[in-house]
């Protein structure tokens, strides 16, 4: 059974700050034709009629009736663009999460201007592609991420903050805007991340090969998937540092904003001692569901990172190969301890993409220390995914599963303790 497929944009400003990312998608609403059930939009819905049996059971128990085998939505990438911050707006971005103190004034102004930058993105791609936009996903610019409960005023409470402001985006695009997607993974017991792990389990699960999707963005983390496995056993977490150490290097050593292609990393030489070193990092230990963000991996990590460097080397080229080896290590030795033992065949399709997926040293050093581990390092444009892309898609489908009313997140990805509804709704 199926309804009117939705074009959707995904908009995503990651970790890195570097800009944003637009992906829109037709999305073909699909479910099990042996349910015969109508799922209702938002728009049309009553809030306590409106859910069929099934989806309620699911919203308590995990998605396999939503998205497995047949029941799994089919998605079709129209068209994606990259936007970078203009210099001005990512200084502020940067100031504020990195700020121990701002002012309301501050927060309050970058909360709009985010949220005016990200229709003007989305305005473009769609007037290039000539595409009308039925909804907006809009993960927004994570400015404080806590994972875990911290003490407060009085309460111990996780808290999570994503800033743009969704009611500018949808007067602007003159379409409904779904945003703030972590709280409710958060409220429901989980870490608010990863959200990616649907639409990895939507695109690339397979009967008979296991998968592992690798993003690396800023923070570089995976979702692995079973050959033949349904979405409560996907494993999913993030591994540590993606880009974001090396493009501080890049942009504190050499004046450029990242390292291109990997070609200065790739003109020096690893610091054994130093990755050694990194590697002890308490979050390297810990074990999944686990999330990661400037909070731990942000400009003081890199700092200490970078002098741990020039003790032992004054060649800054020496700095950007450790910081690339670090994310290699850190991707290489996730999937030894905690993916490889639960895949069901040593045949496995390792598949990369985000920015760093375009860093050739990078992508050398992986596939060195994967493919012994019996990996195929492979990027999402064999796919049909655009490595860059899949991220801002992936926000597209969880706006898609919101306006539904549909539950999006995994719970073995992120420890929630339940499926839930991702996301708040803002009419134009």
């Amino acid at each position: 059974m199926s309804a009117r497929a939705m074009t959707v944009a995904g908009v995503m400003s990651g970790t890195s700050a570097d800009g944003i990312d637009v992906s829109v998608v037709r999305i073909a609403q699909a479910h099990p034709s042996a349910l015969h059930q109508k799922v209702t939009p938002l728009s049309a819905c009553h809030p306590e009629r409106s859910l069929p049996r099934f989806l309620r059971q699911a919203q308590s128990k995990d998605l396999r009736l939503l998205f497995h085998g047949p029941a799994r939505p089919k998605l079709t990438l129209l068209a994606h663009e990259h936007f970078a911050y203009p210099a001005v707006l990512r200084r502020a971005v940067l100031a504020a999460m990195n700020a121990s103190s701002t002012s309301t004034a501050e927060l309050g102004r970058l909360n709009w201007r985010l949220g005016l930058a990200y229709a003007e993105t989305v305005k473009e791609t769609t007037k290039k592609h000539h595409l009308r936009l039925d909804l907006v996903g809009c993960h927004g610019q994570t400015l404080y991420h806590q994972a875990h409960a911290e003490s407060y005023a009085g309460r111990k409470f996780a808290c999570t903050w994503q800033a743009g402001e969704a009611q500018a985006i949808a007067a602007e695009l003159g379409v409904p805007v779904v945003s703030n997607f972590r709280p409710a993974d958060m409220l429901a017991g989980g870490q608010g991340a990863p959200l990616v792990p649907l639409l990895d389990y939507v695109l690339f699960a397979d009967a008979k090969r296991g998968r592992v999707l690798q993003n690396i963005g800023g923070i570089a983390n995976l979702t692995a998937i079973p050959a033949g496995a349904p979405p409560h056993a996907v494993i999913a977490f993030d591994t540590g540092p993606g880009n974001m150490v090396i493009d501080w290097l890049a942009q504190k050593l050499f004046d450029k904003p990242f390292d291109r292609n990997g070609a200065l990393a790739a003109r020096g030489t690893v610091i054994e001692s130093v990755l050694k070193e990194a590697l002890r990092r308490p979050y390297f230990k810990l074990r999944p569901p686990k999330t990661a963000g400037r909070e731990q991996f942000g400009h003081a990590y890199a700092a200490d990172f970078l002098a741990g460097c020039l003790a032992q080397s004054k060649n800054p080229t020496d700095a950007l190969a450790t910081a690339t080896a670090l994310t290699v290590e850190t991707i290489a030795r996730s999937y030894a301890i905690e993916v490889e033992p639960r895949m069901k065949s040593r045949a496995v399709d390792f598949i990369v993409s985000g920015g760093g997926a375009r860093n050739r040293t990078l992508m050398k050093m992986l596939a060195a220390r994967l493919e012994t581990q019996g990996c195929v390092l492979r990027d999402s444009d064999a796919f049909g995914l655009l490595a860059e892309a899949k991220e801002a898609a992936a926000f597209a489908l969880l706006a898609w599963c919101t306006w539904h009313r549909l539950p999006s997140n995994v719970p073995s990805a992120t420890g929630a303790k339940r499926a839930a509804i991702l996301g708040q709704v803002t009419f134009a």
